[in-house]
């Protein structure tokens, strides 16, 4: 099972920096990085629901399933 994390695709078409939305939802950069690189095991849906509010966007445009 692989879950893509397309959150850098949502930056780009809001012209924003990661930095800038790490702010904004409150998780440090290091986190956001983890995150955003798909390398994390785990996301709250706290920080999912603030990503979506942030980017005006639906969980399913950051999150993609794509089978094996």
């Amino acid at each position: 099972m692989a879950i893509i994390v397309n959150v850098d695709v949502m930056l780009a078409k809001r012209k924003m920096q990661s930095k800038d939305l790490a702010e904004r939802i409150g998780i440090t950069l290091a986190n956001f990085s983890i995150l955003k690189t798909g390398k994390a095991r785990a996301i709250r849906f706290s920080t999912l629901e603030a990503i979506c509010k942030e980017l005006d966007c639906q969980p399913g445009d950051i999150l993609e399933y794509v089978p094996d």
